[in-house]
């Protein structure tokens, strides 16, 4: 007699006010089962999930674990019925340690019902050490850089002996060395008959882990198939209902007017930078129209790089920047926003979006000075610009006034771009911009941005995906150390270049950069 699943989710349905969230999804996955989940974002993965986690409650349908119906009403009941879950946006507390994160809910008692810190430190310097993680269990969470705070989530959801872990975007701040520790770990899991969800928009990834896979879209199924069997270009048509093209717009080469120029940026050390590199001598020119890539390894810079460029070093920069032949003072971001410099940072949930405020509210957040009039807001007008946004870079929300928080990853990503561009800037900076991002998004952000480099604007982004960069960026500069070591032409460019140019050693996985 064959035995049933592990996990057996079927006709599942859950609805959001006016929003079909789910459609009679069904998902099953055999023990020691390593089952890709795709789709676009919004297509209902995230919101599948969270009902198998008990953090969200269905509206039609039933879970099955081993055969036997279950009822996850809350995050609890699904811990006590096997079902761990590693988060895409980290269910962390930044202000505790590591070692608090890791036993949050299930601290260690001695005799005396004291906390037994003792066990929670030795205890915690295991999970660590299983994973091969290098971090003092001892330090804040907040000063860890978000890569390491996504292994922290992973040891933690690894300590609770699941029978099922889910892992939603599990490698999507990782650097390589680390992506090969987490996948160093899967093989034991599968030993252990543990079944694995891993949500993943990197094809290579899939190909890596994966045995199966099922894509949703549109809160429906879409197809199943074995992953070894199955072509990229056909789970791609299954994600977004039609092939892909070209995923890198064509566009005009960008004018010889500098926009952008920086000499001899540098940035005093802060106290704990957590290996990370400041910019130290930058010399810079970013042309009207150019789209300009900043790659670089592990704490090479590039985000701090940004950061200075936006105004976040405060008083610690020094060097020159000119914005159209005009001095720029970056004291604090203020400064770069009236300058009309725009920031996308990496982190869109902590740093870029007001979480529990409307769609319509953030898109305003940034540019209220300017859609006012002697100082008096102006509903109409700012009704009229959050509608032109939504339509214009394809928001889905059920309405304006929807909470941010309740939109996909993708459709989250699209509100901060809308912010900064209903102020027109003229030099737009961005981190990341595609992480955790499907590829219909991605490829809806890489026509955004050819569509704003052809009128003009001049864009720097920093990616830890060699391909992204060598498919959107006019020239490339490579980081080493906060230092610019060489700027690639990007028609040119190659992975093996810029690896090359960033580390004496090349990198083991050249289709992905370490982020930093």
């Amino acid at each position: 007699m064959t035995a049933p699943p592990l996990l057996a989710m079927r006709g599942i349905v859950k609805h959001f006010g006016g929003v079909h969230a789910l459609r009679g999804v069904d998902l099953t996955v055999g023990a020691g089962e390593v089952h890709a989940l795709l789709g676009e974002n919004g297509a209902g993965k995230s919101t599948l999930m969270n009902i198998l986690s008990g953090v969200v409650r269905p509206d039609g349908g039933g879970i099955e674990l081993a055969g036997e119906p279950v009822a996850l009403g809350s995050p609890a009941e699904a811990q006590a019925a096997g079902v761990a879950m590693i988060h895409q946006e980290l269910d962390l507390v930044p202000q505790a340690t590591v070692t608090e994160n890791l036993f949050l809910g299930r601290e260690p008692r001695t005799r005396l019902r004291t906390l037994d810190r003792a066990a929670m430190r030795r205890h915690a310097r295991e999970l660590l050490d299983d994973i091969g993680v290098e971090l003092a269990p001892s330090r804040r969470l907040s000063s860890l850089r978000v890569g390491e705070q996504q292994m922290v989530a992973i040891a933690k959801a690894l300590s609770l002996d699941a029978r099922i872990l889910v892992m939603d975007e599990p490698t999507s701040a990782l650097s390589d060395s680390e992506v090969e520790r987490l996948f160093a770990i899967i093989p034991g899991l599968r030993r252990r008959g543990v079944g694995v969800v891993f949500i993943s928009h990197r094809m290579d990834e899939i190909a890596v882990v994966a045995d199966r896979g099922t894509v949703l879209r549109d809160g429906r199924n879409a197809g199943s198939f074995v992953v070894a069997e199955t072509p990229p270009a056909e789970i791609i048509r299954m994600m977004v209902g039609q092939p892909i093209e070209q995923l890198f717009p064509d566009r005009e080469p960008p004018a010889e007017r500098v926009r952008l120029r920086v000499r001899d940026l540098t940035v005093a050390d802060g106290s704990d930078l957590g290996g990370r590199s400041e910019p130290r001598g930058v010399d810079l020119d970013v042309r009207e129209g150019e789209v300009l890539g900043l790659a670089g390894l592990l704490g090479a810079g590039r985000t701090e790089l940004l950061d200075a460029l936006f105004g976040l070093a405060g008083h610690r920069l020094s060097g020159t920047v000119e914005l159209d032949g005009e001095p720029v003072r970056l004291s604090d971001p203020r400064d770069a926003i009236a300058a009309g410099i725009g920031y996308v940072p990496e982190d869109r949930r902590a740093s870029g979006l007001v979480m529990m405020e409307s769609v319509a509210a953030n898109i305003v957040l940034a540019a209220l000075p300017a859609l006012a009039r002697a100082g008096w807001r102006r509903a109409a007008r700012e009704r009229e610009a959050v509608a032109s946004s939504i339509r214009d870079l394809h928001i889905k929300t059920a309405s304006a006034e929807s909470a941010v928080g309740t939109l996909s990853g993708g459709n989250q990503q699209k509100v901060v771009f809308a912010r900064h561009l209903l102020r027109q800037p003229r030099l737009l900076l961005l981190d990341d911009p595609t992480r955790g991002v499907d590829i219909g998004a991605k490829s809806e952000i890489y026509r955004l941005l050819a569509g704003l480099a052809t009128s003009g604007l001049a864009v720097v982004v920093a990616s830890s995906e060699l391909p992204e960069l060598l498919g959107i960026c006019d020239r490339i500069a490579v980081l080493r150390g906060g230092r610019i070591v060489t700027v690639l032409d990007g028609r040119d460019a190659t992975q093996e270049a810029i690896l090359a140019a960033a580390s004496i050693e090349q990198n083991s996985n050249p289709s992905r950069m370490e982020a930093g």
